[in-house]
């Protein structure tokens, strides 16, 4: 049965449909406001692929970890205005073929690890000597601009950390060997020479304090809210008791495919309880090897848990993730961001701009990937609309 608070609103001036990110953060735009919004999922739960399960005592990231980040104030202090944050760092480890763990991005604890070089000039010095090899047998074969992921990478950062890193890894990830992705996928690598494993480069980082449910709820208060209620059961009706829709699931499905089907990758994961506090001493850990099945491992605990506190809880809970295509009835993730779907996509686009009612907005309404912070800021771009 859905789940629904009830208002006492018969009409709205928003129907929202989608409760994750993008929609939450419209809705709580438009209540600030005095808008009327009516929120429905077909999930069960609120919050999208950001809902965390709690599982012995821990907050479980379901879809995949998720880490805030961001170097835009305007949407940290929006954030923090709701819940506050706590002081996460994400700095992940890499399992490599040869037995080693590495840090990540690259920088000088990575190639300290792999070359023994101690200094910014030596580690400079091997990266170039590797990556002039690749430029010059490239250039020798007749090829001087990358065509493929394989060649762009190599010419990036060497052959020692593209096969030790990065093949292995992508190829699970996207389910093609690397020499027939596009060069795109990676159009640069970050590459540090310093002792710095924090991955990202923004200005603020962290994860909300109790979850990324807290941070939902807060979002979703003042909306109506309706789970388990699936917008295309009815959709004539649903359009019918708002001014305005507010469209975040697939942009194909609204359109009733008749462009086709747009294609995804998805995840699936295999969730553990452990019993001991400290699995793998780290967040995330990325298996490099084609020869391990899953892409990463992720320990939920230390999202939230820094220091001792890790061993205040006697159990753990991990995830490991397995990268696979997408079919129907399954989560779609990443969008394949390939000529075939990018000119499909802009078919639909094109059929979405001349809607005046209707705003599409998130991951798979502009099939496009985001982080949450650009989720957060294009809900901003579209409520400043208005």
């Amino acid at each position: 049965m859905p789940i629904i608070r009830m208002s006492a609103n018969k009409k709205y001036d928003f129907l929202i449909v989608g409760s994750g990110l993008f929609g939450a953060t419209f809705a709580r735009l438009a209540t600030d406001a005095g808008k009327r919004c009516l929120v429905i999922d077909k999930r069960l739960h609120a919050g999208g692929n950001i809902y965390c399960e709690n599982i012995e005592g821990i907050n479980v990231h379901k879809y995949g970890a998720h880490i805030f980040h961001t170097s835009d104030k305007r949407v940290w202090d929006f954030v923090n205005s709701i819940v506050p944050f706590n002081r996460y760092t994400n700095s992940p480890v890499a399992a490599a073929p040869d037995g080693n763990l590495y840090n990540l991005p690259f920088n000088m604890n990575t190639f300290y690890k792999m070359w023994g070089v101690k200094t910014p000039s030596e580690a400079k010095a091997k990266i170039d000597e590797q990556r002039g090899d690749a430029i010059e047998r490239m250039s020798k074969a007749g090829i001087y601009e990358a065509r493929n992921l394989e060649e762009q990478a190599i010419s990036l950062v060497g052959n020692d950390i593209y096969e030790l890193l990065i093949k292995g890894y992508t190829e699970k990830q996207w389910g093609r060997p690397c020499d027939q992705l596009p060069a795109f996928i990676i159009r640069r690598l970050p590459v540090r020479l310093t002792f710095d494993n924090n991955y990202f480069n923004d200005a603020y980082q962290g994860i909300p304090i109790g979850g990324y449910n807290k941070l939902i709820d807060r979002l979703l208060e003042g909306s109506e809210l309706k789970l388990g209620t699936d917008f295309f059961q009815n959709r004539h009706y649903w359009a019918s008791i708002a001014d305005k829709i507010v469209f975040t699931g697939k942009i194909d499905e609204y359109y009733g495919y008749r462009f086709g089907r747009l294609e995804y990758r998805t995840v699936k994961f295999e969730t553990e309880i452990i019993n001991e506090p400290n699995y793998q001493g780290n967040a995330v850990v990325n298996y490099t090897s084609a020869d391990i099945p899953f892409t990463r491992i992720i320990e939920h605990k230390h999202f939230e848990a820094f220091g001792d506190d890790v061993y205040s809880n006697p159990h753990t809970v991990i995830s490991r993730e397995y990268s696979t295509e997408w079919t129907d009835g399954m989560e779609p993730f990443y969008p394949v961001n390939d000529e075939k779907n990018q000119e499909t996509y802009k078919r639909y686009k094109e059929l979405a701009d001349r809607e005046p009612n209707v705003i599409f907005g998130g991951r798979l309404a502009e099939y496009k990937y985001y982080d949450m912070a650009p989720i957060i800021n294009q809900a901003f771009k579209q409520w400043e609309r208005f």
